[in-house]
């Protein structure tokens, strides 16, 4: 509950005898604090980011406190990271001198190192006035132009120390009673928001880093093809991967595949499906039909409710022939000199949806000089163009790869996904992975 405001001004001389007015007058202060902290506790509700909730609890509590200025550190006690600094109407480096002051001399540095004496927040209302402070901490707040700072601790009950939050004052200042309080209330509800939000952004990073693991160290070298591949992550994805494994005689396998399903699941499945076709292609990968059949019958054993697409290719570099077989997949696309065009594969279902996938092959000869692009969906649903103008503007890209990069496949992938892709994301990028794996051929 919000207390009564300790700025409310003694009723004059002669109002006594109307109570009801100075009433009112205390009941509307409580309604406006709660309107204000309604306002900015759903603001900050509505972050989906770590960074996004740091830098709008900075800015809302400089409203509270009255300041123009301030930071905000980021230092789980548990130093399972994320750390960072980001600063409010600060420069780079501003906050680069601030740091340069010794912790032990900031009231921040002492909270964030765990001093047993800190945990509160604690007003500094003249800066360059005390002569207790450490010289260093005064010459920055000279030269950067504050006076007086708060610093407010958050923590929580079951995450412990988050960090610290310092607003700057132009001058020797500090915040009223009220202002205090209606900035600690923010500060515990942003706090616990901040919690939850830390933990999400682990759980990602795990995330990705497993899903490193799933795909290849590096890449295989065959005499007559290189290799390069591009994936583009992102926060809802997880199921699209690629592989290259080199096979006996000289052969190479190249697979792109995707699995539908929420992150976790479909990091999961999409592992049991790589592992798996990278079996079946040592046994049989001179028959792509034959090791997608395999999958299908894997997938179906494995994950009976769930839908993948794949595209398996069994390169021969030495006679420079491809076989290509696909299960609901998008096509390859060449890219040379004197054409650029995709390769029509057989109209087949996604693995799993049906009770026995079969689907012919189809055999594509390269041409010297010319790179073969297998890619995944998510490089067209990024796009948020209906697919045909998604096909069509990864077409416009390909042919507009200029012939200095055509000798590099690293450089012909770059070039589809800056062009495909401005920026390197696109509309509907919070779901939609994206991997594109090249092979040129000498």
């Amino acid at each position: 509950m919000v207390p009564v405001s300790t700025h409310t001004a003694v009723p004059p001389e002669g109002a006594l005898s109307a109570p009801g007015a100075f009433i009112q007058d205390r009941l509307a202060g409580w309604v406006s604090d709660l309107t204000t902290l309604h306002e900015l506790t759903e603001r900050l509700a509505g972050t989906s980011t770590l960074d996004g909730a740091l830098h709008e609890l900075l800015s809302a509590g400089a409203a509270l406190v009255g300041a123009g200025r301030g930071f905000l550190v980021l230092e789980p006690a548990d130093g399972g990271g994320p750390s960072r600094t980001i600063g409010l109407a600060l420069s780079h480096a501003e906050l680069g001198h601030i740091e340069t002051v010794p912790r032990r001399a900031t009231p921040y540095g002492l909270f964030l190192d765990g001093h047993p004496d800190t945990g509160a927040p604690l007003a500094s209302p003249d800066i360059l006035g005390d002569t207790a402070l450490d010289p260093r901490a005064r010459e920055v707040a000279a030269r950067i132009g504050y006076a007086a700072s708060y610093a407010l601790p958050l923590s929580t009950g079951t995450a412990g120390r988050l960090g610290v939050a310092v607003w700057l004052y132009d001058e020797p200042a500090e915040p009223l009673e009220r202002q205090r309080h209606l900035v600690g209330v923010y500060g515990r509800y942003a706090a616990e928001h901040l919690a939850r939000l830390l933990e999400l952004e682990r759980a990602r990073a795990d995330a990705a880093v497993i899903a490193e693991e799933f795909f290849p160290s590096r890449l295989p070298r065959i005499p007559g093809v290189r290799l390069a591949a591009r994936r583009r992550a992102a926060p809802g994805g997880g199921g699209d991967w690629y592989d290259a494994l080199p096979l006996p005689d000289n052969a190479l396998g190249l697979a792109v595949g995707s699995v539908g399903g929420s992150r976790p699941t479909a990091l999961a499945a999409m592992g049991r499906l790589r592992a798996g076709l990278r079996a079946y292609a040592v046994m049989e990968g001179e028959d792509p039909v034959a090791v997608l059949s395999d999958l299908e019958l894997l997938l179906r054993l494995t994950e009976p409710s769930r839908a993948a697409t794949a595209l398996y290719a069994y390169c021969e570099p030495d006679r420079r022939t491809i076989l290509f077989a696909g299960a609901g997949h998008t096509p390859p696309l060449v890219i040379g000199d004197r054409r650029t065009e995709f390769v029509e594969t057989t109209l087949s279902a996604p693995l799993g949806m049906l009770s026995c996938w079969e689907a012919p092959s189809v055999e594509f000869t390269p041409r010297a000089g010319e790179t073969v692009l297998l890619y995944t969906d998510g490089l067209l649903r990024r796009t948020g163009d209906s697919m045909d103008r998604a096909f069509a503007r990864l077409h416009a890209a390909a042919a507009g790869v200029p012939k200095a990069m055509r000798q590099d496949p690293g450089a012909v992938a770059d070039h589809i996904l800056n062009t495909v892709l401005p920026g390197g994301h696109g509309l509907s990028d919070g779901s939609e992975d994206v991997v594109v794996l090249a092979a040129r051929f000498d």
